[in-house]
């Protein structure tokens, strides 16, 4: 054990630290923040859904949460019921067993309800495309309002989706 304490106080801290903030960026939040409280005047509630994905994209929705996007702090957060959402992010192919679920969770989200689809996989079924186990994109099942493309997106692009989204409203 002691061994492993020596390494441990001649190694040091590995890690590197936390990235500069980017102004540019920043400044970015901060309208996205001001358009989504003008045009709902409330926070945007949503209900993530994953049809079928590799999870990549929810890696990049995950993100959005931690401190360095502060997605809650822009008014924006996720719930678990689609009751108590206004849009629904939905990411990865649709396969064949989540498709009724989908459906359900569509009706569920009261009116006006937003559908973004993440990802090339949610757009266009991406590498899977339409076959035995997926019915290809979200828009072959839902009418989505938004489709943010890349595999994955990243998340500042996913911000952006989820305004041009609020703003079609």
């Amino acid at each position: 054990m002691w061994k492993i304490v020596r390494q441990i106080a001649r190694t040091g801290i590995p890690t590197e630290g936390a990235p500069p903030p980017d102004e540019a960026q920043l400044g970015a939040t901060v309208r996205i923040h001001q358009d989504i409280l003008d045009i709902l005047g409330q926070a945007l509630a949503i209900r993530q859904v994953d049809a079928g994905s590799c999870n990549a994209c929810e890696l990049e929705i995950h993100a959005l949460a931690n401190p360095y996007y502060n997605l809650e702090g822009l008014g924006i957060r996720f719930v678990a019921s689609p009751r108590h959402a206004d849009m629904l992010l939905v990411t990865g192919p649709v396969t064949r067993n989540m498709e009724q679920a989908l459906r359900r969770t569509y009706e569920a989200v009261p009116q006006p309800r937003l559908v973004v689809a993440v990802g090339d996989c949610a757009g266009c079924g991406g590498i899977f495309g339409e076959n035995y186990a997926t019915c290809g994109g979200v828009s072959r099942i839902l009418p989505v309002d938004v489709t943010v493309p890349g595999c994955p997106p990243p998340p500042l692009e996913i911000l952006r989706g989820i305004l041009a989204a609020v703003r079609r409203r």
